[in-house]
């Protein structure tokens, strides 16, 4: 169960900005992109440590996935979004053009062979097929077999002779889901296998809103896992106006069936600096925030207990967050736009039915989506946006930044490059 068409596609106010501009999920004019310029001052750091900060050498694969991993499911929009016209993505820098036929929806490189002009522009000439707006070569959805040159009649030698490489999609959660990777055919992983567990074996309700931010998209995984940020940016949020937030944690990080999990050792309320004075965010109108755990809250939800998740926050590959609470789960995905920006998609799942799920929707629509998925963390945002690393010394909290780190060199997922026709960028080195 989940929201209306209408209630699930309304974006942010940045993202509107942004449509303005080009379509979402479509690449900036040619030319360099947002960041582009900082990114690569950060990458000439990269070689060596000095009086600012450490590089990232330490983590060679981490350092290389600026465009994030391949043989993954990624969810990029709504599905109702994706109509007959044809919508551009962008997704791991492969650009990628999205139609709908009937129930199903197809994907294909959104770039004619011909003379590279994006299939997105193109017409719905025939049923089945999606043409190019300049000469009318036309393309089948399921194929990507170029079956026809309009232009050069029904005889033409380069009939069926070129093709356009395909992405399998899937339709799951009201979300359209892509897969970017070498599989094909019977070998591409069910889109089941990069879904949470809990998502699919039970009946929920959910809301959710999705847009596409400036930054890398590490810089947002890390910020979602990250352990000590909450604490400061968070502390001005409307969300937390009514919840205590604590003064510092000791934290360790656990793996479960691929999960990483922040687990909470000690809860520190305030805490005496000298010279300074006292920190805390107590105050007399905040009541204190739950327990340690999701599961040892006074009402939790059945399924969420069932899960026995040991910590509040969870992180897994490609780039998933989930925040468990006693009665509701909220998810981030984080997926790689190209360098410079990443698609945020956002869910907050209730495992209720009848009125409760009614209830639900109706605080979602009133205020959760505003403070939660608006204000909060546009928080985040402009911390990704703006943040300049490597170099970088950290601390303490950020043995969860580095357990993500670690835990991509252990996996060895594989590295996105980019495969753009024509591009300069080289892939990284083997």
């Amino acid at each position: 169960m989940s929201l209306t068409e209408d209630e699930q596609s309304t974006t942010d106010a940045p993202e509107r900005k942004a449509a303005r501009r080009r379509a979402p999920g479509e690449a900036p004019p040619a030319g360099r992109r947002p960041g582009a310029e900082r990114r690569r001052r950060a990458s000439r750091r990269r070689s060596t440590s000095n009086e600012h900060g450490n590089d990232w050498s330490s983590w060679p694969r981490y350092d290389d996935a600026e465009l994030g991993f391949r043989d993954y499911w990624y969810p990029v929009m709504w599905a109702e979004q994706v109509g007959k016209k044809p919508v551009p993505v962008e997704l791991l820098g492969e650009r990628i053009v999205l139609v709908r036929e009937k129930d199903e929806i197809f994907g294909l490189h959104d770039r004619c062979p011909h003379r590279g002009v994006p299939l997105s522009l193109g017409r719905r000439q025939y049923e089945g097929t999606i043409s190019c707006p300049y000469h009318g070569w036309t393309y089948e959805l399921d194929s990507g077999r170029m079956c026809a040159a309009l232009t050069d009649g029904p005889d033409s030698p380069i009939n069926n002779k070129v093709s356009v490489t395909t992405y399998p999609v899937e339709q799951r959660l009201g979300l359209v889901w892509i897969y970017v990777g070498d599989a094909q055919g019977d070998d591409v992983p069910p889109v089941e296998r990069d879904i949470p567990n809990e998502l699919l074996d039970n009946d929920f309700v959910m809301g959710g809103r999705w847009d596409i931010r400036e930054g890398n998209w590490r810089f947002a995984a890390e910020n979602g896992f990250d352990e000590g940020h909450a604490k400061y940016l968070h502390n001005t949020a409307l969300w937390r106006l009514f919840k205590v937030m604590p003064a510092w944690n000791m934290t360790r990080i656990v793996e479960e069936d691929g999960w990483l999990i922040r687990v909470q050792d000690e809860v520190h309320w305030e805490a005496e600096f000298p010279g300074l004075g006292t920190w805390t965010n107590r105050r007399w109108w905040k009541r204190m925030p739950l327990p340690d755990a999701p599961g040892k809250g006074k009402r939790v939800n059945p399924v969420i207990k069932g899960l026995n998740i040991p910590g509040f926050v969870s992180f897994r590959l490609p780039g998933l967050l989930r925040v468990a609470y006693p009665e509701f789960i909220h998810f981030e995905w984080y997926v790689p736009v190209n360098e410079d920006q990443v698609r945020y998609v956002q869910m907050i799942v209730r495992f209720e039915t009848g009125a409760k799920a009614s209830i639900f929707k109706a605080k979602y629509l009133s205020a959760i989506r505003w403070l939660f998925h608006g204000q909060f963390t546009g928080q985040d945002a402009w911390m990704v946006d703006v943040m300049n690393a490597p170099p970088e010394k950290l601390y303490r909290p950020d043995l969860s930044l580095t357990a993500i780190r670690r835990h991509i060199e252990q996996v060895a997922p594989t590295v996105q490059v980019d495969r753009t026709p024509g591009s300069k960028r080289q892939p990284p080195a083997e």
